[in-house]
C-alpha cells in the first residue's frame, strides 16, 4: 500500500544543451517577469488573507483565490528554474499563470475539498517554526518569509545560491551541468516549496522533514510497503 503523495507537485526537467554563459545575462532577460511578480506576490499576500478568514468560516479556501495563488508559484517556480534559482533550462518563461505542458518546470497543488478552522490560525507561524529555521539556511537572507519570497527563488540565496553558483561555473567551463548537483538543488526548492504550500494554507498536511532530490516528484510510500515478515 502507497501513501497518498504530498498535495504539491515541483518538477523540473533539466535541459543537456545549456548555453555555456546565458546564464551571466539572465538577471537582465528575466526583468520583465520580475517586475510583473512584485505585483503578483503582493496580490498573493492579500489573497491568502482573504482565504485564511474564509477558512476559519467556512472550512474552505475560494476555489478562485486558490487557483490564483497556485497560478502565481507556477509562474515564479518557472523563471526560478529558467534565473538563478535553478538555471536548468535557457527557454524563456512564459508569461502566464497556467501551466505550460511543454514547458521543462511545472508546479501544480491539489485543492483541498475541506481545511481545518482551527489549524488555520497556527500553522502558518507556530507549527510550521521548525522548517522556518531550515527553510531560512536553504534560501538565506534571513528567517524565511513562507509566502514564500519570490526574489529568493528567483536569485537563489544560502544553499540553493551556494551550490547555484557552483553549477554555473561548472557549465561555464565545460559546458555541462552536474546531474548530482540538479538533483540536490531541486529537492532543496521542493523542501521549500512544500513549507510555503502549508503555510500559505492550501493544505493541512504538514510537510515532510525530508530532502526528496531529482527533477521528478517522488512517490511517497507508507511503511506498509515494508514486506511482510516470513
Amino acid at each position: 500500500m502507497t501513501a497518498t503523495p504530498y498535495p504539491l507537485r515541483i518538477t523540473g526537467e533539466l535541459d543537456p544543451n545549456l548555453s555555456r554563459g546565458l546564464w551571466i545575462v539572465k538577471w537582465l532577460l528575466a526583468l520583465p517577469h520580475i517586475f510583473v511578480l512584485a505585483f503578483l506576490w503582493i496580490a498573493f499576500l492579500l489573497t491568502s488573507i482573504v482565504a485564511l478568514f474564509a477558512i476559519l468560516f467556512t472550512g474552505r479556501y475560494p476555489r478562485g483565490l486558490f487557483d490564483f495563488n497556485v497560478g502565481v508559484m507556477r509562474w515564479s517556480w518557472r523563471v526560478t528554474f529558467y534565473a538563478y534559482g535553478i538555471i536548468g533550462t535557457d527557454r524563456y518563461p512564459p508569461f502566464t499563470l497556467a501551466d505550460v505542458p511543454d514547458y521543462p518546470a511545472h508546479l501544480d497543488v491539489d485543492y483541498p475539498d475541506h481545511l481545518s478552522r482551527g489549524l488555520v490560525l497556527v500553522k502558518w507561524w507556530l507549527l510550521a517554526i521548525p522548517h522556518y529555521l531550515i527553510a531560512g539556511a536553504i534560501v538565506g537572507g534571513g528567517p524565511y518569509a513562507g509566502d514564500p519570497d519570490y526574489s529568493a527563488w528567483l536569485f537563489g540565496g544560502g544553499l540553493i545560491g551556494a551550490m547555484t553558483t557552483v553549477a554555473a561555473f561548472w557549465l561555464l567551463f565545460t559546458g555541462r551541468y552536474p546531474r548530482t548537483l540538479f538533483d540536490a538543488i531541486m529537492g532543496l526548492h521542493r523542501w521549500t516549496v512544500r513549507v510555503g504550500v502549508y503555510v500559505s494554507l492550501m493544505t493541512d498536511e504538514y510537510p515532510p522533514l525530508r530532502l526528496d532530490q531529482g527533477g521528478g516528484e517522488p512517490e511517497r510510500a507508507s511503511i506498509d510497503d515494508a514486506p511482510a515478515p516470513a
